[in-house]
């Protein structure tokens, strides 16, 4: 994971520093000369992750003109996709899924804690600027729901003291453990393996 940069670069003068840059062409290598406008989606994440955490106009027009592509076209992909920010967000950006599976596992009490401890409501950010909270579609892990994403880490099977223990720890600078936090082994059953519990003999090969 690359890290965020601690300030926000000059929404005026925004271009990759070299670690970013070297990144930003290892991505147009993947495609074709004529398909290279392909790599906007990574280079986007690149310049958010360097912006700390949000895409100014400034970074959007530097990606179009990297790339080749009129603004307005990467704007398009910018603004189509929830895992960009078009406005600054906190250190520590909460993105629950509220989404039917996690919805009916308990995603309106993971809001709710959300609201509680953070004293925000939905699409605000706290005015120590360390937590901003969303909600979004379904984050992909729907067999551990309820769950949320804070910056690229997964938290899962939560429940309302969960979640808020979560945001407590960050908030006190402590460690928290990312996945489960019912202790689930990836997306088995919460109540174990059900089947295929012994590990199968290996065949010799003759």
């Amino acid at each position: 994971m690359i890290a965020k940069n601690k300030k926000h670069q000059d929404d005026a003068n925004f271009e990759f520093v070299p670690e970013f840059l070297n990144l930003a062409y290892s991505h147009i290598q993947k495609y074709p000369k004529s398909r290279q406008q392909s790599a906007v989606m990574p280079l986007l994440d690149l310049a958010q992750r360097q912006n700390d955490g949000w895409l100014s106009q400034s970074a959007i027009e530097y990606v179009a003109k990297l790339l080749e592509m009129a603004p307005v076209r990467v704007l398009e992909v910018a603004t189509f996709y929830t895992m960009y920010n078009l406005k600054p967000v906190g250190k520590f950006h909460i993105q629950v899924c509220t989404n039917l599976p996690c919805w009916l596992r308990g995603a309106t009490d993971v809001v709710k804690a959300c609201k509680k401890t953070l004293e925000i409501n939905v699409n605000e950010t706290t005015n120590d600027n360390l937590f901003t909270l969303s909600e979004v579609e379904c984050l992909g892990a729907c067999v551990n729901a309820p769950m949320m994403q804070i910056n690229d880490d997964f938290y899962e099977d939560l429940t309302e003291q969960s979640a808020n223990d979560v945001l407590c720890k960050l908030r006190q600078g402590q460690k928290v453990n990312s996945g489960s936090q019912i202790g689930r082994h990836t997306c088995e059953p919460s109540n174990g393996l059900t089947s295929l519990k012994h590990q199968a003999k290996k065949v010799s090969q003759g």
